[in-house]
Parts: structure tokens; C-alpha cells; sequence
């Protein structure tokens, strides 16, 4: 059984509509989207953001965290870290947000215990978001902010890749545009609650939409068609479900059984593993949508978090 903190957040997070400073306002379906102005939709999106830098604020970094803004090769970044982390080490993380929010201010909480919890420091990157800039930005920044950690005297072997949601979608996106560039690949990869298929074909989407606390199948079409752009929405570098996952680094993927995005993360292990990829998927029961992110409250995501600093150590050590 889930946790009484895991219960409380659910509760929470089920009854936001009823909460002001947690409304999340309904975008529209793709048919009502062509009747909608663009004010209107401007309108929905910044509403989601704000959303979601409200939620932040209730998730601080942990006491003693240093976040130091920083260019990483054009990209907008933050450093998290405290000042004994491991110096040799970086985790390059990714947020969720659906490709259309998030920031680095809205997963300094998370970013700083998982950094932590990896005795590394942790790069934060403010990707270029949609719909302004569809696919493949996203893709393209988070290769640059890779690039400039190389450029910082980082091996590829003391270099981690992270993300949750979307930003666990783009972690594997960013490695297939890496490895078809030719570029040394990283470490490991970490992908919590990951998005990994934008034509949004797994079975969960609606068996377990009853479950899901966090999100509505209904907002899925149109958050993927403006991240998507003219891109097909199979694209390995949006949908790395249809990708090569041939080469990649091992991948630790965290997923909850109350998720409509269970099946990404159970159809893209089973592929990676017929690949030849060291894939460890943890189905954690009774979870919801990235439940990492509250380890303030949630015992399971506090053990999720310490799991995924002891992968990172593990194959970190393994590199000598």
C-alpha cells in the first residue's frame, strides 16, 4: 500500500480543480483547436506555467544548495549543487512540463536531491520550449548544453543524462541525435515517469486514465501536436519508442502502475533490451505521475531518488 504522504499528495493532486493555486486550465482537443484564437491559447499556456511555478515554490532545494546561472553553450542553465559534491561528475537534467513548460526554477527541488543522493553536480538547462519553438529544439539544446559540459573537461564516462516526463522522453531523444552525429554518448541515462510516444499508442493512456491524478489523456493530442510541429509524430528524436536504441548507455526508467504513460516506459524497456541496451525498469506501485518530486512528503519518492543515486554511482564506478 502507498504511503500516507503518497495517499495526501494523490489527494491533493485529484482534487486541484477545486484549488485555485493548484487549477489546471483545459487546453483543447484537436478538433476545438482550430476554432480557438491564438490569444486564447497564449492564454491556456501561460496559465500552465504559472501553474507550475507556483507548485515549485512549495518544493524547495535542499538546505546548503548552491544554483549558479550559467551559459551552457547558448543554453540557458543552472548549476545545483552543493559545494561537496563530486566535481568530476555531472548529471545533465531535463524537466517535464510537456515540452510546453518547466523551467529550471520549477525542478531546482528535485534536481538538487537527486544530485545529492549522486554525489554529483547537476546542470539544470532551460530548453527552448514549444509551441514557440517546436522539434526539434528541445533536442538541439540539450546536445549543445552535452557539448559545452564536454567542452568543460567532463568525460562522456563521468557524464549522466536525466529527465522526468517529457525531460525523460528527450534524455533518450537527446542520445539518438547524439549518436547519429557521431558524438561519444554518456554514461546512463535516468528517465522518471518518461514521454516517449507522442502518437500516443499505448493501451495505459486509457486503461489506467481513471488512476492517473496527474494527467488527462484529453490535454495529450495537443500538447504533442505543439511540440510536434510539422514532425511526424513517430520521429525517433520526439518518440524514441521508434528509435535505434542500438549503442545507448545503460537506463534506469521509473515509472508508477497509477501512470497513462506506464506503457511508454514497459514497450520502450522491452525494445531497448531486444537492442542490446542494459535496461532497468522499476515499476513502483501505487505511484503517480513523476511522485520523485515529492520527497519532501512521500517516503517512496525519497527511495526512488536514492535508487537513482546509487545506478549513477554504480555505473559511474565502473568507469574507473
Amino acid at each position: 500500500m502507498a504511503s500516507l504522504g503518497a495517499r495526501l499528495i494523490r489527494t491533493l493532486l485529484s482534487s486541484s480543480s477545486r484549488i485555485p493555486w493548484t487549477a489546471k486550465p483545459r487546453f483543447p482537443s484537436i478538433e476545438e483547436a482550430s476554432a480557438w484564437s491564438a490569444k486564447d491559447i497564449r492564454r491556456v499556456i501561460e496559465q500552465r506555467r504559472s501553474r507550475m511555478e507556483k507548485l515549485a515554490r512549495r518544493n524547495p532545494p535542499i538546505q546548503g544548495t548552491v544554483c549558479e546561472g550559467v551559459d551552457a553553450g547558448g543554453v540557458r542553465a543552472e548549476w545545483v549543487a552543493r559545494p561537496e559534491a563530486g566535481q568530476d561528475r555531472a548529471v545533465l537534467y531535463f524537466h517535464g512540463g510537456g515540452y510546453y513548460a518547466g523551467s529550471a526554477a520549477t525542478h531546482r527541488g528535485l534536481a538538487s536531491h537527486i544530485s545529492s543522493e549522486a554525489d554529483a553536480r547537476l546542470l539544470l538547462i532551460d530548453y527552448r520550449l514549444a509551441p514557440e519553438h517546436p522539434h526539434p529544439a528541445a533536442v538541439e539544446d540539450a546536445a549543445r548544453a552535452y557539448r559545452w559540459l564536454l567542452g568543460q573537461g567532463f568525460s562522456p564516462e563521468k557524464i549522466a543524462m536525466a529527465g522526468d516526463s517529457a525531460g525523460g522522453g528527450l534524455t533518450v531523444a537527446a542520445m539518438l541525435a547524439l549518436k547519429a552525429s557521431g558524438d561519444p554518448l554518456p554514461a546512463a541515462g535516468v528517465c522518471l515517469s518518461p514521454w516517449f510516444d507522442l502518437a500516443l499508442t499505448g493501451e495505459s493512456l486509457q486503461a489506467k486514465a481513471s488512476e492517473d491524478p496527474v494527467l488527462r489523456l484529453s490535454d495529450l493530442p495537443f500538447v504533442a501536436q505543439s511540440y510536434l510541429g510539422t514532425a511526424d509524430p513517430r520521429t525517433p528524436t520526439a518518440s524514441p519508442l521508434y528509435g535505434d536504441l542500438t549503442g545507448l548507455p545503460p537506463i534506469l526508467i521509473q515509472v508508477g502502475t497509477d501512470e497513462i504513460l506506464l506503457d511508454d516506459s514497459r514497450r520502450l524497456a522491452e525494445r531497448a533490451g531486444r537492442m542490446g541496451v542494459s535496461v532497468q525498469l522499476e515499476i513502483w506501485d501505487g505511484m503517480f505521475h513523476v511522485w520523485q518530486a515529492y520527497c519532501r512528503f512521500v517516503p517512496e519518492a525519497r527511495r526512488a531518488i536514492a535508487q537513482i543515486g546509487e545506478f549513477l554511482q554504480s555505473v559511474w564506478s565502473r568507469s574507473g
